[in-house]
Parts: structure tokens; C-alpha cells; sequence
């Protein structure tokens, strides 16, 4: 299979995990970046190839950047359940995403306290 097939399988396979891992169904993502349910399950499987609009608007939809599916390398990769609750607190209110940064920083400040009295 050519170096091209491979990449497209590859892409691929990223996006129907990313849509399953948010358990939409491929009529959704269909309907919500304007394309057949069949383009949809064609780019699935790495039988058409996706452009960079449709790919962009897919990444959106899937709250990932273009790189994840691409496969390029980040250096900054952040751990998958760092990325999650990223993503959930990218749905928040801007005074709920306030109230959850004070949170992490008791967090982080009942661990070190922890850390000092061991």
C-alpha cells in the first residue's frame, strides 16, 4: 500500500476515534460540517480523501487541533487526561472557568501542604 493510502487510512482511523470518544454518530458529524453521511464513513475508512476545509471544520467539531489527526509531531503534548479537561473547560462560562482555576490552585496548594507536613 503506497506511503499516501497510509496516511489516509491513518487520518482516517484518528477521526473515527476522536467522533466515537464524543459518541456522535457519523449522520451528526455529517449534518454538522455540511457533508454525506457517506463522505463521512468513506474518510473513515481512508477512501476519500479529505481537504483542509472539511478536515478543519472536523477538528472543531471534535475540539482537537489539525495536528492531532494529521499525525504531526506537538513537543508540548499535553497528557490525554489534561487534554480532556481542557476541552471540558472550554465549554464553561468565563466565571466558571474562573471558579475552576481557583480550584486547581487549591488543589496544587493542599499538595504541597500535604507535601511539607510528610
Amino acid at each position: 500500500m503506497p506511503n499516501s493510502e497510509l496516511d489516509r487510512a491513518a487520518l482516517g482511523e484518528r477521526l473515527k476515534e476522536a467522533r466515537e470518544y464524543l459518541e456522535l454518530s457519523q449522520d451528526e458529524v455529517a449534518k454538522k460540517i455540511g457533508l454525506p453521511r457517506t463522505a463521512i464513513s468513506l474518510i473513515e475508512s481512508g477512501q476519500r480523501r479529505v481537504d483542509a476545509i472539511e478536515l478543519q471544520k472536523l477538528a472543531e467539531l471534535y475540539q482537537r487541533p489539525v495536528s492531532y489527526f494529521t499525525g504531526e509531531v506537538v513537543s508540548a503534548q499535553l497528557p490525554d487526561d489534561v487534554e480532556h479537561l481542557a476541552r471540558a473547560a472550554k465549554k464553561l462560562s468565563q466565571r466558571d472557568r474562573q471558579e475552576l482555576s481557583r480550584f486547581a490552585e487549591f488543589l496544587n496548594s493542599r499538595a504541597a501542604t500535604r507535601g511539607k507536613n510528610v
